[in-house]
């Protein structure tokens, strides 16, 4: 029986690598620490590159957040995210006049089509002890066909989020948000 050869391996940057039509791939994993009372840091900022800091320094980073760490107000178009928050929450806030909070397993499915600015900033909102985030983002090119449709966005809660567990030497749990999987039918 020939076994797959083993092409390259390599680290998992900052964003991962990705093929069409997956434009993006990152995985944040932030051990922030307790809060200041405005959702930021409850620690010195001294010596970060504030609305450019992408250094994991002392466990996190506040992206290009000044006060709260995270993504301020930007623009997409012609592609969808998809977030996944395993751990930590996001303020979602954007330019068709949404805004909430969303996290602990909660998934969001932006579809920017034609335009929208959003911002995705991460509330520190603990502060009697750290504030770990967690979370997968990916963007999916959109097809020609439907690169200007008009921007909407759902929300897949936890609670509604079906889970396929699998049991082949340990055990695995995966949240269905796209496609079925063992019986499982993700939210529509």
């Amino acid at each position: 029986m020939e076994q797959d050869a083993v092409i390259r391996i390599q680290p998992l940057g900052f964003p991962w690598e990705t093929r069409d039509p997956f434009l993006f791939c990152v995985h944040h994993e932030d051990f922030f620490p307790r809060g200041n009372g405005d959702m930021g840091p409850a620690a010195s900022l001294e010596g970060r590159n504030i609305g450019h800091d992408f250094t994991l320094r002392d466990g996190w980073r506040m992206y290009h957040g000044d006060t709260v760490p995270g993504f301020p107000g930007h623009p997409h178009r012609g592609f969808e995210t998809v977030t996944v928050v395993r751990r930590g929450f996001v303020d979602h806030a954007d330019s068709m006049g949404a805004a909430g909070r969303y996290g602990e397993g909660d998934t969001q499915w932006l579809t920017a089509g034609g335009g929208v600015q959003h911002s995705e900033m991460f509330p520190l909102l603990n502060e009697d002890a750290d504030n770990t985030t967690e979370l997968f983002q990916i963007w999916l090119n959109l097809p020609a066909a439907r690169k200007l449709a008009p921007p909407r966005y759902a929300m897949f809660w936890r609670e509604s989020t079906p889970c396929y567990v699998m049991e082949d030497n340990g055990r695995v749990a995966v949240d269905v948000v796209a496609g079925p999987l063992g019986g499982c039918r993700p939210p529509s």
